[in-house]
């Protein structure tokens, strides 16, 4: 069965609600004792023999609709076809899902353009809601899908009577936060073959007057004021799938060429996402793009958050989404917050008997969210949500395998994870439907081919199913906005595109990511380091939010600058006996050295050697942020602005620490 027809089946089915087993034995009548049992006593007593009969027709009905485990589309043991390449050139593999090397192209044979895809949810959902939005303290408005189609044609139509033109050289830029008329933008300049410019507000200056053709930059807002005419429409001219579709802009201005043909081919190997949607990662991220394509094409709906990302637990609660897609650092957040709510040891000790019952069914496939734990322990949890999801994605970076089984348990629906990159169109890999361990990103999704080469330098060695990742396909963009120079340094000459990322293949086909190549150092004594696969892992210490691990090559050892959870960390410090605000105790000497020594403990339980450990840290009390330059809008570490903002306490730390 191919991947999208049994995800589809599934989520036409019900998706993750079913029966509760438990309540099978709550519906039971009391029977007698076992010491006054008999067959012959059945016979005199009338009420025996109706417990029996009940006894008999609730076990049958049980039988009948019991949960059973999910069955996945393919062997969960082999994930992949290896193809081996002449010339000594390593394996590269592709998805068991494909019934031959032919790579998936497009679902559906009408959809092979945004456009196409857009123009199908439109036949599917007609007059429903399409783009969703709301203001404070008020229920969720909703635009349909056939206003949101009249609304571009027009403004594409105003587009045109401003001079552009209706082919794929013209650059249109967007500058806003998600929001309906970001979306009605975007829909404009496809219907007219114009190619999109997302322009994020945090590479300032610089990106916004980068030396394209930018002919136009559209908000409703700036619409308005520079008073556009609005004109009707005079021809409709959709795009053609080789037609160039968005120039995406991620952490710096290099704009990343993608086509109306990788859009559909990397969209269409995503599952048919249900129903209702919560957007507010950024819409100039490619993970984003292809998660409202996947939508639109389905005739799903998408709510937006109301801009401010400390009102977005409110947002969802309200929308109750049925779809949430996040990055990990959202969902170590919740994590943390769930462990940090429940104080005392009996509660902590219920909580933990419940993820392990929950996890127990994973491990034979089943998931739900109607057992009695979750009415029992987690239903406040899943409420908190909106109470209604049943997929989570999760991709941008690596999630701890402690915290994805955790959630898995808690949250009672699909969590996948996913992997790739704004030069492959977002995705590359998948985790399979069933397969719902962790510690691994999945196996290649139907349109991509994966491979790993080696990293001498590293000593990673694809003989021992570890190297760089490279991926091919027609997803794969093909180069960046008039850069011949980091163009040929991302693909080579037969089309592979090498992600500088470091990955493992597991047993079952799968893909682990293990490191980094584009930040690795060296230490003075010669030792590499990797210094994103460290902050992984001390992120999953308890007062831990945020970490940046430095290192210097005229330096022997590392040392950090951390930022505490501010949920949990004055608790957390608090039974080590220190009482004081949380700025007051990132300043205080023993809360750094009990955090410190914490960092090393996990570190050493995950295996860091001992000059990947940090030797000093600085505890500041200010997150990593979009708005304070310190991360970027995908919500990674802006590494160069960390370490000038923080040099002073670097060149402290240093001077200061003897090893």
């Amino acid at each position: 069965m191919h991947f999208q027809e049994w995800l589809q089946s599934l989520h036409s089915s019900g998706g993750v609600r079913g029966p509760v087993r438990e309540d099978f034995w709550s519906l039971l009548p009391s029977l007698p004792s076992s010491s006054s049992f008999s067959l012959s006593s059945l016979s005199r007593s009338p009420s025996s023999l109706l417990g029996i009969g009940a006894l008999a027709s609730l076990t049958a009905y049980w039988l009948v609709t019991r949960r059973r485990p999910m069955q996945p589309p393919c062997d969960l043991n082999a994930q992949v076809f290896m193809q081996s390449v002449l010339q000594g050139e390593p394996n590269w593999r592709r998805s068991a899902l494909l019934k031959d090397d032919a790579l998936l192209e497009f679902y559906y044979d009408d959809t092979r353009t945004a456009y196409d895809m857009f123009q199908r949810g439109l036949r599917v959902a007609g007059n429903g809601p399409c783009l969703g939005f709301r203001k404070p303290g008020e229920p969720y408005q909703w635009i349909s899908y056939t206003e949101v189609a009249e609304q571009a044609q027009v403004l594409g139509s105003g587009l045109l009577g401003k001079g552009c033109q209706p082919n794929p050289e013209q650059f249109v830029g967007i500058f806003a936060q998600n929001r309906p008329e970001w979306i009605i933008s975007e829909l404009a300049c496809y219907t007219f073959s114009m190619a999109v410019v997302p322009l994020y507000d945090t590479l300032g200056e610089e990106a916004m007057y980068t030396p394209i053709p930018l002919a136009y930059n559209y908000s409703l807002e700036r619409g308005k004021n520079c008073g556009v005419e609005i004109l009707e429409l005079t021809q409709l001219m959709p795009p053609k799938p080789q037609d160039l579709a968005v120039v995406c802009f991620t952490s710096g201005t290099t704009g990343t060429i993608c086509f109306y043909r990788s859009l559909c081919e990397s969209s269409s190997s995503l599952p048919p996402l249900p129903y209702v949607s919560i957007s507010y990662l950024p819409l100039a991220h490619m993970f984003e793009r292809m998660i409202q394509v996947s939508m639109f094409c389905h005739g799903a709906r998408v709510g937006f958050y109301q801009g401010d990302i400390s009102l977005l637990m409110d947002d969802i609660k309200t929308l109750k989404p049925t779809f949430f897609p996040v990055v990990p650092r959202l969902l170590n957040r919740i994590y943390d917050k769930i462990l940090g709510s429940v104080t005392s040891p009996l509660r902590r000790a219920v909580l933990h008997y419940a993820v392990r019952r929950k996890q127990a069914e994973l491990s034979s496939g089943v998931v739900r969210n109607n057992s009695l734990w979750d009415r029992l322990v987690f239903n406040r949890i899943q409420a908190n949500l909106g109470g209604n999801l049943r997929f989570i994605l999760t991709a941008s970076a690596p999630i701890s395998p402690t915290v994805l089984s955790f959630l898995r348990a808690t949250l009672g629906c699909l969590i996948f994870e996913g992997y790739g990159q704004t030069e492959c169109t977002a995705g590359c890999t998948f985790s399979m439907p069933g397969d719902w361990s962790a510690g691994h990103v999945g196996a290649p999704l139907p349109c991509a081919m994966v491979k790993l080469v080696d990293i001498p330098d590293m000593n990673y060695y694809t003989k021992n199913g570890e190297g760089e990742i490279c991926i091919r396909g027609h997803s794969v963009f093909r180069g960046y906005l008039k850069d011949e120079e980091k163009t040929a340094e991302a693909l080579d000459s037969d089309g592979w595109l090498h992600s500088g990322d470091v990955g493992q293949w597991l047993l079952n086909g799968t893909l682990r990511i293990i490191d980094r190549k584009k930040h690795i150092f060296k230490l003075s004594q010669g030792e590499y380091i990797a210094p994103e696969r460290i902050e992984n892992v001390y992120m999953r210490c308890v007062p831990v939010l945020q970490v940046f691990v430095h290192g210097d090559s005229l330096k022997s050892h590392l040392i950090g600058i951390v930022v505490p959870d501010p949920e949990v960390f004055i608790d957390w410090v608090k039974e080590r006996g220190i009482i004081g605000s949380y700025k007051e105790l990132c300043q205080h000497p023993d809360v750094k050295k009990a955090v410190l020594e914490d960092m090393t403990a996990v570190g050493k339980e995950a295996g860091l050697k001992s000059f990947e450990q940090l030797k000093d840290l600085h505890l500041h009390p200010e997150m990593f942020s979009v708005s304070n330059g310190l991360l970027t809008p995908t919500l990674k570490s802006r590494r160069v602005d960390i370490r000038r903002v923080f040099q002073e306490q670097i060149t402290n730390m240093y001077s200061t620490t003897a090893i």
